[in-house]
C-alpha cells in the first residue's frame, strides 16, 4: 500500500482509503463490515473514512467495534457533521452547538479521543462561515481532531475557509468530492484552486457507485443483490449511471483494463490517482474480496496512451459542470 501526503500538510493518508458510507449499519450485516475492515487493515490501509449521518449513526459505531484493539496512531480516522442526526431545529447544520455536541458524539461512537481529520461534510448556507471556523477551531485547540477537511465545497467556499483558518491557526488540508471517470466536476475549479491553497482531495465514488466495475450491461436487469436493486440504500445514487449509452461506453473499457493487466475495479480507483491532487481515492465494499481487488489498483501507473484511449471512449458520457458541487440552500 502506497502512502500520500494530504495536501501540503505532513499527514500521510493510504492512497487507499476504507468507507462505510451505505454499507456499515445498513447494506450489510456487521460481521460482514467487520470481516471488510480485518481485510482493509490486512491490505496495508491505514485510512478510514465515515460520518456522523451514515446509517442514523451506525455507521460510527460499527466502525469504532471493528477498529477496537488497533493501534490508535497508526490509523487515519476521518469523519464528518452537518447531515441531521436528530429531530431537534439544532440538529444539523455547522453552528457552534451542533458541531460541539457532534464531535463528543462521533469520539464516543468510535471509540476514540481524537479524529485526525474533522470535516464539513457540506457547506452551511444558514450559519456564518466565521462561526463554523472558530467552532472547529476549537475542536482542534481541544485536541479533539488534528485537522480540518471539508466535503463538496465549492472553489470560491474552499477559498474563503482557507483566509480563516490562517487566521485561527489550524491546518485546512482536504476536500471530500465525488470524482471518477465519469463524474468529474472538480477538475474545472475546485482541484486548481486546492493546489494553489495546499488542500488535498479524498475522493468517494471511483467507481461510479460500481458502474465502472462493468457489472452492470447494456439492454440487461442489474445482477441480483447489486446495489443497483437496493432501494433501501444503493438504487437511487447510481440511477444517474444507469443508462444504455454510459453502460455501453464503460464496457468499452474491459479490454483496456485487460491490456493494462488490472480489473475493471482496479482501473477505475487507478484513474483517480492518476491525478496528483488526489491523496485517497475511498472504497467501500460488501465482500472481503472486493477489498482486496481495489487495493491492487494501489501504486499504478497508467499511461498517457491509455489515458487517452479512456478519455476517448468515456468522453461524451462524462459530467463536467463545476456548478453541480454545491450544498443546500437551506439547512436540512
Amino acid at each position: 500500500m502506497e502512502h500520500r501526503h494530504l495536501g501540503r500538510s505532513g499527514l500521510l493518508v493510504s492512497e487507499i482509503a476504507y468507507g462505510n458510507w451505505i454499507t456499515h449499519g445498513s447494506q450489510v450485516e456487521e460481521e460482514a463490515a467487520l470481516a471488510c475492515v480485518r481485510a482493509a487493515l490486512d491490505e496495508g490501509i491505514t485510512t478510514f473514512d465515515t460520518a456522523d449521518v451514515y446509517a442514523g449513526t451506525r455507521a460510527e459505531e460499527v466502525l469504532g467495534r471493528a477498529l477496537k484493539g488497533e493501534r490508535r496512531d497508526g490509523l487515519e480516522i476521518l469523519t464528518k457533521v452537518y447531515w441531521r442526526t436528530g429531530p431537534g431545529a439544532n440538529d444539523s447544520g455547522l453552528s457552534r452547538k451542533h458541531i460541539m455536541k457532534s464531535i463528543e458524539g462521533s469520539l464516543r461512537r468510535l471509540g476514540t479521543d481524537h479524529v485526525d481529520v474533522y470535516q464539513a461534510h457540506r457547506y452551511d448556507h444558514s450559519t456564518p462561515l466565521e462561526e463554523t471556523m472558530e467552532a472547529f477551531a476549537d475542536v482542534v485547540h481541544a485536541g479533539k481532531a488534528h485537522y480540518i477537511g471539508v466535503s463538496e465545497w465549492t472553489a470560491a467556499e474552499i477559498r474563503a475557509a482557507r483566509a480563516l483558518a490562517d487566521d485561527l491557526r489550524i491546518r485546512l488540508v482536504s476536500n471530500q468530492p465525488q470524482y471518477s471517470m465519469l463524474w468529474r466536476v472538480i477538475e474545472a475549479e475546485v482541484v486548481p484552486a486546492s493546489q494553489e491553497l495546499g488542500l488535498g482531495q479524498i475522493v468517494w465514488s471511483p467507481l461510479a457507485q460500481g458502474v465502472l466495475t462493468g457489472k452492470y450491461r447494456p439492454g440487461k436487469q442489474p445482477p441480483a443483490g447489486s446495489r443497483a436493486t437496493d432501494d433501501k440504500s444503493g438504487a437511487g445514487f447510481i440511477a444517474r449511471w444507469m443508462g444504455d449509452e454510459v453502460l455501453t461506453a464503460v464496457a468499452r473499457l474491459r479490454p483496456l483494463a485487460d491490456q493494462a493487466g488490472l480489473t475493471m475495479a482496479q482501473l477505475g480507483v487507478a484513474w483517480v490517482l492518476q491525478n496528483p491532487n488526489v491523496s485517497a481515492a475511498i472504497i467501500g465494499a460488501s465482500r472481503p474480496e472486493q477489498v482486496r481487488d481495489n487495493v491492487r489498483a494501489s501504486g499504478v501507473v497508467l499511461d498517457a496512451g491509455l489515458l487517452a484511449a479512456i478519455d476517448e471512449i468515456v468522453g461524451p458520457v462524462v459530467t463536467r459542470d463545476p456548478s453541480l458541487t454545491s450544498s443546500p440552500e437551506k439547512r436540512p
